[in-house]
């Protein structure tokens, strides 16, 4: 297993070990013990899995508050999207900044995004799936989200006409959002 950070601390891309051959591949998707030798120690609680039928769909930016923030290890299991990962620590030195990923049935690279980042995809290919593990449990009370085309942000999403939820299209900015994180 390849761990790469990004610009974002404790925001790392992990490239899995894949083994493959004439029949096809096999790799570990997670594993504690290996995650801990690179100083990734979570205790994930809660699969997801998405489908987005269309290419285009936007989700997101979501995130917790505490006591509910999540840890989220995020990986494509058919088609593409483009991840994308928003520092919203107001004491972080990056607060506000933000990196997006492409992630792939074909690339099996993964994104670890932990608790104080705000997080959502597009998706680049239509039948697109998506699984993420997470390290508390969904809760509606500290669900909250950030506008994803908030020009203080500017993030670059690789779509002119999104498909997106009617929850989606209400969150504030992030200069409005409610956020406590440490």
């Amino acid at each position: 297993m390849n761990v790469i950070e990004t610009k974002l601390k404790d925001v790392y891309i992990i490239e899995p070990a894949v083994h493959g051959d004439h029949r096809g591949f096999f790799m570990e998707s997670y594993n504690s013990l290996t995650f801990r030798e690179h100083n990734i120690d979570y205790q994930f609680v809660q699969d997801n899995h998405s489908l987005s039928v269309e290419k285009g769909v936007i989700r997101g930016l979501h995130y917790q508050l505490n006591p509910k923030a999540q840890t989220k290890l995020v990986r494509v299991v058919a088609g593409e999207i483009y991840d994308v990962v928003v520092d919203i620590r107001r004491n972080s030195p990056t607060f506000g900044q933000w990196i997006g990923v492409s992630l792939s049935a074909k690339n099996k690279h993964q994104l670890l995004v932990p608790q104080g980042f705000a997080h959502g995809f597009c998706t680049t290919v239509p039948n697109t799936e998506v699984l993420y593990k997470v390290d508390e449990f969904y809760s509606p009370e500290h669900d909250r989200g950030i506008l994803w085309n908030d020009p203080a942000i500017g993030i670059k999403w690789p779509t002119d006409q999104p498909i997106l939820s009617d929850k989606d299209m209400k969150h504030p900015l992030l200069c409005d959002a409610d956020m406590n994180f440490k």
